[in-house]
């Protein structure tokens, strides 16, 4: 079995981020294009509530998905533990291949976050329209950082097994 991974963002004050929301609609899309049976929605709660995961969840019930095709990990707060925190929900699915939902900028990271956990993925990023140009590019130079940290803190971590 697979499953769609999408991974939070913020949500503020007045609902969730643009970022939040491409990444919501385009899993719900791929669920609506039979890619996986399965959404799981991840994060934690930020500055604001509720829970990224009970945003992603809401917006894809808004978008027709399922109610028993979303499966929510609310506790996570960085990449690392989006997916951590969903291997539990993913082991008790059976799913052997997770589709990553993030943005471009962030893919090749999340993507090395779920090889280290022995995970079969591949990254679908959303598309940039829509997205503010200076936002995309400090992203962009966020993970030229980010991707190198994130090697080095997962090469000392064990991989749960």
């Amino acid at each position: 079995m697979d499953a769609i991974l999408i991974l939070g963002a913020a949500v503020w004050p007045d609902g969730p981020s643009p970022t939040l929301r491409r990444r919501a609609l385009h899993g719900a899309a791929l669920w609506h294009a039979g890619v996986a049976p399965v959404v799981i929605g991840c994060g934690g709660l930020g500055r604001h509530p509720p829970t990224e995961a009970a945003m992603i969840a809401s917006l894809l019930l808004d978008a027709g998905v399922h109610a028993t095709a979303i499966l929510q990990e609310g506790r996570s707060t960085t990449t690392i533990e989006n997916i951590r925190f969903a291997l539990p929900l993913l082991r008790s699915i059976g799913a052997t291949r997770v589709v990553i939902v993030t943005d471009a900028t962030h893919g090749p990271r999340a993507a090395r976050v779920a090889r280290h956990y022995r995970l079969r993925a591949r990254v679908s990023a959303t598309a940039l329209r829509g997205s503010h140009p200076p936002t995309v590019m400090r992203q962009a130079v966020r993970e030229l950082f980010a991707y190198p940290l994130y090697a080095a803190r997962l090469w000392r971590m064990p991989r749960d097994d």
